[in-house]
């Protein structure tokens, strides 16, 4: 694939494209935030564990 092609796939792409609504833009940024928040716990839960469990020295 040369780069007229990919600039004219991108082109095709983006006029198909549609912005979303505000709905669905704050439902995206929620689940982001969730996702964020879950993992960030995760960790935490599992740096308490380590600090718990393995010997200081």
């Amino acid at each position: 694939m040369g780069l007229r092609e990919f600039l004219s796939s991108c082109a095709r792409l983006l006029k198909r494209a549609k912005k979303p609504g505000k709905a669905e833009l704050w439902l995206l940024i929620r689940v982001c935030a969730l996702g964020i928040i879950v993992v960030g716990a995760v960790g935490f839960a599992i740096r308490i564990l380590g600090f718990l469990l393995l010997p200081r020295g």
